[in-house]
């Protein structure tokens, strides 16, 4: 034995005496930890044994057989020897770190979650919330309870809303700019409006003497010109031998309905021919006259409907033959060779504009209308049918129709 080269307490050899196998000591007493960490030591000086390097001692402390056994060794090997215990304590050493060591992490992170919520704690009792406090949730409530909370809500928005406009300076001229705007509008589209709701609502201007039972009858009626049409209510004034020009005709319709003669259509009721009767539909509500609006209901009439002329104190009585729909300036519909007194009404369509003109036909049925006579000749043409009045914007830029 050389004299620098410790003696081992068991059998006075040296480390490298040993051989390769040679491992340090650990007392039974030390931790599973300490244990694990020796034996690693071990399998190092084992490879620095095997090249016959000298090897220092790492501790003097003994080590029991099982553990100069790798740990692989200890679970597979079958050799008596080798204790299952020790890998256990080893396993042991480990799952008790990492329970530790997650123990020690979500401690931590619980203790800031808990100081997070102190913090809080401290903003409510003296941020915002101090003044606000929060409210418990109430209990549900049924859907009629919601829409009418919602319905009070919009209410409430709006009254607010309408409040603050009305002490606003604005509100006055922004309400006297909407009240011009919709004054104008109204004197430019009121026969629109009027006209639809007097085609659906009866004139109730019938005399019921007039509604005749037998339509073949030959009556002794007033001298005075008259159309009734007891279907639409209608019982007008009838003005014969005036001009079919633009102005004539507005004057006349302002006192009922006016003949429009032209050449080839200037019969009168017991005549030959064709007797057109224009009337109005719809006209401007400022405009003169009480029958602005005779002829609102004429589309209604259909073929088979009577219609009765009172001319020269006699009634004359038809039969509604077709309808149809032409232009403002289609006067030729109005012309055509017949051998009956025929009678034509005419009037603006659609209710309320003048776009185009709705043609009433119908024949003579009684008196006898092979006892008629002719026709007289009328020589003054024109080239459109009357309609409506000029509209507001049209009599202000000097358009007259």
């Amino acid at each position: 034995m050389k004299p620098d080269e410790p003696e081992n307490s068991q059998g006075g050899m040296s480390l490298s005496q040993q051989g390769p196998l040679a491992a340090v000591p650990a007392p039974q007493s030390k931790p599973p930890q300490e244990a694990a960490t020796n034996v690693i030591r071990a399998q190092i000086n084992n490879i620095y044994s095997n090249n016959n390097e000298t090897t220092q001692p790492v501790d003097t402390v003994k080590t029991s057989p099982s553990e100069n056994v790798n740990p692989y060794q200890r679970t597979h090997s079958t050799q008596p020897n080798i204790q299952a215990n020790d890998w256990k304590q080893y396993h042991t050493a480990w799952q008790n770190y990492y329970q530790k060591y997650y123990e020690g992490y979500y401690s931590q992170h619980l203790s800031k979650a808990k100081q997070a919520l102190v913090d809080k704690s401290d903003q409510v009792k003296t941020g915002f919330f101090a003044n606000n406090p929060v409210q418990e949730p109430e209990e549900p409530i049924s859907k009629d309870e919601a829409l009418f909370e919602m319905r009070q809500d919009l209410i409430g928005k709006v009254t607010a809303s309408a409040t603050k406009i009305k002490k606003s300076r604005h509100f006055l001229p922004i309400m006297s700019g909407v009240f011009v705007i919709l004054f104008f509008l109204f004197l430019q589209y009121n026969r629109v409006l009027i006209s639809n709701v007097m085609a659906y609502v009866s004139p109730g201007n019938i005399d019921p003497q007039n509604i005749v039972i037998d339509p073949n009858s030959d009556l002794t009626v007033p001298p005075d010109s008259k159309l009734i049409i007891p279907k639409i209510n209608v019982d007008v004034p009838v003005i014969y031998d005036i001009g079919n020009d633009y102005t004539s005709q507005m004057a006349a319709m302002q006192r009922g309905v006016a003949q429009f003669a032209i050449p080839g259509a200037s019969s009168h009721p017991g005549q030959t021919g064709n007797t057109v009767i224009a009337g109005h539909s719809s006209n401007d509500l400022l405009d003169p006259g009480d029958y602005k609006f005779i002829f609102a209901q004429l589309d209604k009439l259909e073929v088979g409907d009577t219609i009765y002329a009172n001319y020269n104190s006699k009634r004359y009585t038809y039969t509604v033959t077709k309808k149809e729909v032409v232009g403002p300036n289609d006067v030729d519909a109005l012309v055509y060779p017949t051998t009956k007194p025929i009678l034509t009404l005419l009037t603006c369509t659609p209710v309320g504009t003048s776009l185009n003109r709705l043609l009433v036909t119908a024949e003579q049925v009684s008196p006898d209308p092979n006892l008629s006579t002719a026709a007289p000749v009328t020589k003054t043409t024109t080239n459109s049918i009357p309609g409506s009045s000029p509209t507001f914007f049209e009599r202000l830029f000097g358009n007259n129709g």
